[in-house]
């Protein structure tokens, strides 16, 4: 890999390049990607043995015992890596530490996202529920050629052999052999049509706490990031974005910005002027010296104020049915006790600890290679090919760590993608360049979760409960205009902009569900849990709402709403139970409750606040149950439950994005506010029991912490909680 990437001498990684070999390999050659562990001496010697047995695109067993695994989703900090690797191990009964991991080419015909349909990507929480089958299947047929060649070795029947630890076992006479000895044996033969997979209760790393395979990297260095990537000549480029949403450049004079020390110059590009230099230091300092004029014509000019009044008018007025039952629009117009709540989201920036950046190359034969944290790589793939006119196999995506993402490099249109695309073709292509976003163009340059507000009105009946609830919601369409548009926009309605609130789980006879969209100017797109980041806060604060009208407790009410939902009643009740709810408090301390579904897991709370003389509030404990299906690896599950939650608190707490005059006030973590160590609760996960197929737990719990503080404020205070974030109790 050295002559592939120039990296910091401190830091080591590994050329994986694995060829295909023996016969058995699909077509499949790997470009150079980073190993998530350490290289070790004889690493050309290694890489030769890498691939004497490849039965298919996932694995690879290597006469030197290794077996490495090919992960077709991007690792964010999210332990996909791991999990994919596990079910493969798993079935292969390979040893743990004999388990590597790389990250897959771009080649959807091969690492297609199969709850997506013929796209290869990351994201939705999908990554383990789309390959729980595919990648065990993978470590099955490799197990079984291994077994058939030890056999026909020892001249045995392979039903009598035992696999354990990376090594095949003969019972009756006591000869083993591991992987890298049958290796070469095993490619030799045909790769089997059908395998038998395991029972959940035979499985010896699915479901147990196995190590990280990405920790030893990140913790001494060598794990390969964007930013860590250099090519010989290469140039950093920043660029220079309009601070009005929807201006244009009509201008700009870079002959300030050639001063300084570094800067090669500056070029246009559609999304604005892109300073080029030495280093990203330099950059930043011409890109502060360039004089540049904007053409604000049709910039947008207002901001949040006016856009809420705009959304509060439109939930005056029906909008496109999401979902309607029974007659709900009598019902409320028949009633003199209508309960109702308007709700306001702002804006939200993904915020990760990476920043936007891409490195991009045109090799001397015009095929284009990338490096970067790609998340959905067939779009990123096509665009790249469209801008630069190359056909799409002469573009190479090399698909590194990312520091997080949150959604933000799964961009529908690959925002930075092609703009790292449109820097080299407007210098030709003459030099590599490295594309890199600082914190404040992260911040201020849009693609944001959108702004929702919510109106949510309900009647009670005789017993309490809601005999009618209609749900109208006004925001952008993420959607829209892109690729998804056709598959996630039924009838005028974006399907993700009524997640959670369409599929609304409590039984309700006349329940209706509408949607206004709107069309801004500002850029927009998935944040973590997508719509339920909104339609839960509202949902589950107003359920406490008419349970506090109906006088009855919030955790009861529910459970009587949910009578036909046992997977929402499982983890309530487990959350409850853990939580010691109904047992007394201190004063000033109280427990909200919220149970919610996404991404076909399910996720309860119980959160404990106190709130001080002075109005200020913390959150103090948490405790969070979750229905997964099988947790591959509940270490992970339990690290997602608690990121997604301190995530959400984000939003509860602090973060929101302004918009003032068609541009964004808030820019780095002084004014966009994160959530802080000190803010962090007591978290305690609790995973309940299944044999079911794995689902999502990158993002199920981000939604829920929101409406479990809400409703602990509430109970404490007596207010309604319809704003994010909440600054004061």
């Amino acid at each position: 890999m050295a002559n592939r990437l120039q990296n910091l001498s401190r830091r080591r990684f590994l050329a994986a390049g694995l060829a295909g070999g023996a016969g058995l390999t699909l077509g499949l050659t790997l470009p150079a990607v980073a190993k998530m562990g350490e290289a070790g001496p004889g690493l050309a010697g290694r890489d030769a043995a890498a691939s004497a047995l490849s039965p298919n695109a996932f694995v690879r067993i290597g006469s030197d015992d290794r077996v490495t695994v090919v992960a077709k989703h991007l690792e964010m900090g999210q332990g996909s890596h791991t999990g994919l690797a596990t079910l493969l191990a798993d079935e292969l009964d390979a040893r743990w530490s004999q388990v590597e991991v790389v990250a897959a080419p771009a080649d959807v015909e091969r690492y297609n996202n199969l709850l997506w349909g013929p796209s290869q990507g990351t994201g939705g929480s999908t990554a383990i529920a789309n390959a729980f089958e595919q990648m065990r299947r993978a470590g099955a047929a490799a197990r079984a050629m291994l077994v058939a060649a030890a056999a026909a070795r020892w001249q045995v029947a392979a039903d009598t052999l035992t696999v354990r630890d990376g090594v095949v076992s003969d019972p009756a006479s006591g000869r083993r052999a591991s992987f890298g000895e049958l290796a070469e044996a095993a490619a030799a033969l045909p790769v089997p049509d059908d395998v038998t997979l395991k029972k959940p209760g035979q499985f010896r790393l699915i479901g147990h706490d196995v190590p990280r395979k990405d920790i030893a990297a990140k913790t001494d260095g060598s794990a390969l990031f964007t930013q860590d990537v250099e090519r010989p000549g290469m140039l950093v480029a920043v660029v220079a974005h309009p601070p009005r949403f929807g201006a244009k450049l009509r201008g700009f004079d870079d002959s300030a910005a050639r001063r300084v020390p570094g800067v090669h110059g500056a070029v246009q590009i559609p999304s604005g002027v892109a300073v080029l230099a030495a280093h990203t230091w330099a950059a930043l300092k011409g890109r502060d010296a360039l004089s540049v004029d904007w053409d604000d014509s049709a910039a947008m000019q207002t901001g949040s104020a006016e856009l809420f009044a705009d959304y509060a008018q439109r939930l005056e007025r029906s909008g496109a049915v999401a979902r309607n039952d029974g007659d709900a629009d009598t019902a409320l117009a028949g009633s003199d006790a209508v309960l109702s709540t308007d709700y306001r989201f702002p804006f939200l920036a993904h915020a990760a600890m990476e920043p936007m950046n891409c490195v991009i190359e045109r090799h001397a034969d015009g095929s284009v290679e990338l490096w970067y944290g790609a998340q959905i790589q067939t779009i990123d793939h096509a665009v790249v090919a469209e801008v630069l006119g190359v056909e799409p196999g002469q573009v190479r995506i090399n698909t590194l760590f990312a520091g997080g993402s949150f959604g933000r490099r799964a961009n529908p249109a690959s925002d930075y993608v092609r703009e790292a695309a449109e820097i080299l073709k407007a210098t030709a292509g003459n030099a590599p360049i490295k594309l890199v976003w600082s914190r404040e163009d992260d911040t201020r340059a849009g693609w944001y979760r959108p702004a929702y507000m919510h109106r949510i009105e309900a009647v009670l009946g005789d017993d309490g409960m809601p005999r009618a609830w209609r749900n109208r919601i006004v925001g952008q369409s993420i959607v829209a205009g892109t690729a998804f548009e056709g598959a996630l926009v039924k009838d005028g309605v974006d399907v993700t902009s009524v997640e959670g609130a369409a599929n609304l789980p409590y039984a309700i006879p006349n329940l209706r569900v509408e949607l206004h969209t709107t069309d801004l100017a500002v850029p927009i797109q998935w944040w973590r849990a997508v719509g339920s980041t909104h339609t839960a806060f509202a949902t589950e604060t107003f359920v406490d709402r008419l349970a506090r009208a109906a006088g009855a407790d919030p955790v009861d009410y529910r459970r009587r709403l949910l009578k036909d939902h046992p997977r929402h009643l499982g983890v309530l009740d487990l959350a409850v139970a853990q939580s010691r709810w109904g047992q007394p408090l201190a004063e000033g301390r109280a427990r909200g409750v919220a149970v919610h579904e996404s991404f076909n897991s399910f996720v309860a709370m119980v959160a404990e606040v106190t709130v001080n003389a002075d109005n200020r509030f913390s959150v103090d404990r948490v405790d969070v149950a979750v229905d997964c299906g099988i947790a591959v690896n509940p270490d992970i599950v339990r690290a997602q439950m608690e990121g997604g939650l301190g995530f959400g608190l984000c939003a509860v707490l602090g973060s929101a994005i302004t918009i003032d005059n068609g541009a964004a006030v808030e820019a780095n973590f002084d004014t966009y506010r994160v959530l802080r160590a000190a803010q962090m609760p007591d978290v305690r996960v609790h995973i309940v029991l299944s044999a079911a197929a794995p689902t999502g737990v990158g993002e199920p719990a981000t939604p829920v912490i929101g409406p479990a503080v809400a409703n602990a404020l509430s109970s404490l205070t007596g207010k309604v909680y319809a704003q994010l974030p909440i600054r004061a109790a």
